[in-house]
């Protein structure tokens, strides 16, 4: 069944993250990827993630699909205008990839090109609006489709340690309305955060996949909570990484205890490896994909 089909039936669905290399090849990534094949519903395939100049998102979902991997393409605002970004949601289409993460992206000042000009053309809530037109056979101008339109399953992102937390509900509900069908989540670790955030939510009735990191060390958990916004991880997990004997079986074991508590507050999980694939098939184990 595919990852639309389990998500929309209201089953359980699990989603891998997957970031393109700075350079032609996709294989090395791809020769890993490639194992999860079967116990994950799809495959996340990041678009220049955290403002940094990669290979085409785009491409690597092709070579993806075209080794039997079904994806979850990420298309950000960023880097594109109206024009390219509808674009590359036919061209997506074209190649039978209709799962698409909408999101507005990081700064490029965050990056490794910082003298780059952003676009911010649209926002993710009218990229998500984009889509939808599409699939009703016109563009953003009113212009019709040639052929047969579109189709899509949209999803969006939702950060639930955002403080204050309701300008992002109001984000999430305006997502909502644009024909969002799903959200992954920015990374959980706090329980109090994440449980105050699913109560906040409840009411929307919104298809939730909680967003877990597999922390590969002390110094990264500790940059993560210095540098990526609302994400908290507690210090009692830092000290537990930091006096590891085995630290891959210790962050192994910490990601299988958080899909396992937060999981079932939503409808699945989104797990991001952070470039760590060797340790996937381990917290697949672990949780008995």
């Amino acid at each position: 069944m595919s990852f639309k089909d389990k998500l929309r039936s209201g089953q359980r669905v699990l989603t891998v993250e997957a970031a393109p290399l700075k350079g032609v090849s996709f294989t090395p990534v791809l020769e890993q990827v490639v194992v999860f094949k079967g116990r994950v519903d799809a495959v996340n395939v990041t678009d220049l993630q955290s403002s940094m100049m990669r290979l085409s998102a785009l491409a690597a979902a092709v070579q993806m699909k075209g080794a039997g991997v079904e994806t979850v393409l990420q298309v950000t605002c960023r880097d594109r205008n109206r024009l390219a970004l509808q674009s590359d949601l036919l061209a997506a289409a074209s190649f039978g990839i209709e799962n698409i993460l909408a999101l507005t992206g990081d700064h490029p000042i965050l990056g490794d090109h910082p003298q780059t000009k952003p676009v911010f053309d649209l926002d993710a809530v009218q990229l998500i609006a984009a889509a939808r037109g599409l699939e009703q056979g016109s563009d953003m101008a009113g212009y019709k489709l040639v052929g047969s339109p579109p189709r899509f399953c949209v999803g969006a992102v939702v950060n639930p340690g955002a403080d204050p937390l309701e300008p992002e509900l109001i984000k999430m509900e305006k997502k909502m309305a644009a024909g969002a069908e799903f959200f992954q989540t920015q990374a959980l670790f706090d329980e109090k955060v994440t449980e105050r955030f699913f109560k906040a939510v409840a009411p929307f009735k919104a298809r939730i996949l909680a967003g877990i990191v597999v922390l590969r060390s002390e110094k990264m958990a500790r940059h993560m909570n210095a540098h990526v916004p609302g994400v908290h991880v507690p210090e009692a997990m830092i000290r537990e990484l930091a006096r590891a004997a085995d630290r891959r079986a210790t962050s192994v074991r910490l990601a299988c205890d958080l899909i396992k508590k937060f999981g079932p507050m939503g409808q699945g999980v989104h797990l991001m490896p952070i470039g760590w694939y060797h340790v996937v098939p381990d917290v697949l184990h672990g949780i008995g994909a």
